[in-house]
């Protein structure tokens, strides 16, 4: 997923819930929760939806399963 940033990446993992509309309109309503001081946030969050606003749905499938998190205990 090159074309994403880890921190890109981690924002969509959290507002993920199964298609690029439907992570595009949660990324949109958290947004306006933001308070004026989450400007780095709120350009992160802009910069994704940017992002993804570009992809088509094939290409969004093709990280899709990138975006499920792994809550796999590692070993250590």
């Amino acid at each position: 997923m090159s074309r994403f940033t880890v921190e890109e990446t981690n924002l969509m993992c959290i507002y993920n819930i199964g298609s690029r509309a439907d992570l595009l309109s949660e990324l949109s309503e958290m947004q306006k929760h933001l308070e004026a001081d989450e400007t780095e946030l709120l350009d992160l969050t802009k910069t994704v939806m940017d992002k993804l606003s570009a992809m088509s749905e094939t290409e969004f499938e093709s990280i899709s399963v990138e975006l499920i998190p792994d809550f796999e205990e590692q070993e250590g």
